[in-house]
């Protein structure tokens, strides 16, 4: 009788009872030559072959993780947005290669599969809102769709699961939303003749039906060695061990032991506590920081995630019209009062550097929302002119904290270069060109 025929339980308990170094020895192995074909066939930089192949390996055991970040490669045309694709579906479990993507033919085959998703331009659109919002939730486990199916002379409900791993290219880039689920990778156009002038014949090269084949081999006993470390646990039990201040009333021991008992791989939650990543950032990088543990590689995996994470965070600030607010409320006087929100869009719209005819969505209506969205509103009041507001720059400055390294200064009179607008006698301080910087 094959292992793979097996009940799952016995497969673990049988497992579980193996050399666990023999499982990352093997793996080791695999992560090398899954390294060289990326390096064989794609012109990266080194981090993102590194990165790519800890990805490729954690789509074996995808089911053991709560959510799994989608991979999106993002480049001018003719720079190998396909060719990586192709090769990272060669390498994955039950990879398939797809050209376009409908909603139905998301919720109705994502289970099981690694979907690598070609020429993904028109992912924005309002003709693409539905899917849009299922890729949405498909990086964290437990979303269900629902949709209605005949059964004789009745209709039942079918459920199907959408988590699933999943890579995506385009040149344009990603709508924010859904970019914000990513890890994202650029590359760049090459001329290394070594490597495009190489035929991509993926679905018989030997070596890569070697390292598949060893990969599908070795899937059960990575799925047991992930699910008996239990790092989201011991990551959690950690965390509140650290910092909570008071324990709650414990009503058992159990409790107590579990709380207080130091996880086995502690050393390596004091590195990944260090950094600053958190959030949705964490729940990303989680996946790729257990596998790499695996394969000793949890330094330099850690480094690379917390360097790209940090791009993020500075491109939501450049980009995210929420944290903008966030940037422009803090610069307010902290003894402000009442401001008309019509005054307020005008001095947003001037600290963004946003003429008549651009971004118009960014109005009176947008921006009273968001400050209500932002929790941003201390007090509010309707008079005849309009809506008046007082904004909680103390809440803005703290909240600002979250995406920048440093706390943000108040930007006074003496220092230059800067432009001091006045409303209704309260100062609104402005950096005159660049709205990033302190």
């Amino acid at each position: 009788m094959d292992i793979s025929d097996k009940p799952i339980e016995d497969i673990f308990e049988k497992i579980s009872k193996e050399d666990e170094d023999k499982v990352k020895i093997e793996l080791g192995e695999i992560y090398e030559d899954i390294v060289h074909i990326l390096k064989q066939f794609c012109d990266l930089k080194e981090d993102q072959y590194s990165l790519i192949a800890i990805w490729i390996i954690g789509t074996y055991a995808h089911d053991e993780f709560e959510t799994y970040p989608y991979l999106f490669f993002n480049a001018m045309r003719g720079s190998g947005k396909t060719r990586i694709l192709k090769l990272i579906a060669s390498l994955s479990k039950n990879g398939d290669l797809v050209g376009s993507l409908s909603e139905a033919v998301l919720f109705r085959t994502a289970k099981g599969r690694t979907l690598c998703i070609d020429e993904f331009e028109k992912i924005g659109s309002k003709e693409k809102q539905s899917l849009r919002e299922l890729l949405n939730a498909a990086y964290k486990k437990g979303q269900v769709i629902e949709r209605m199916r005949k059964k004789g002379e009745d209709f039942v409900p079918e459920r199907f699961e959408v988590y699933c791993p999943i890579a995506m290219a385009n040149i344009w880039g990603m709508e924010e939303v859904l970019e914000d689920r990513c890890i994202s990778l650029i590359i760049e156009k090459s001329e290394l003749p070594i490597i495009v002038k190489l035929i991509e014949n993926f679905s018989k090269n030997p070596e890569i039906l070697k390292i598949r084949k060893r990969l599908y081999e070795l899937s059960c006993s990575l799925c047991s060695v992930v699910m008996k470390k239990d790092w989201d646990i011991g990551w959690n039990n950690y965390i509140l061990g650290k910092y909570k201040t008071t324990l709650d009333t414990l009503t058992t021991l159990t409790t107590l032991t579990t709380l207080t008992t130091p996880h086995p791989d502690n050393k390596y939650f004091n590195k990944m506590d260090k950094t600053n990543i958190f959030g949705r950032h964490l729940e990303l990088s989680f996946p790729l920081l257990i596998i790499s543990r695996l394969l000793n590689n949890f330094d330099k995996t850690l480094e690379v995630l917390e360097k790209i994470m940090k791009e993020k965070r500075l491109e939501d600030m450049t980009e995210s019209k929420d944290v903008q607010v966030y940037d422009f409320v803090s610069r307010l006087n902290e003894n402000t009062g009442h401001i008309l929100i019509s005054d307020l869009i005008i001095e947003f719209r001037h600290f963004l550097n946003l003429n008549e005819k651009e971004d118009v969505w960014v109005h009176n209506k947008w921006l009273g929302r968001a400050l209500k969205r932002l929790v941003l509103v201390k007090e509010k009041r309707r008079r005849t002119k309009g809506i008046e507001v007082i904004p909680d720059v103390i809440k803005a400055r703290e909240k600002i904290k979250i995406f920048k390294e440093k706390e943000p200064k108040t930007i006074v009179n003496e220092e230059l270069p800067t432009e001091v607008t006045k409303i209704d006698s309260r100062s609104v301080e402005t950096t005159k060109n660049d709205n990033t910087e302190q």
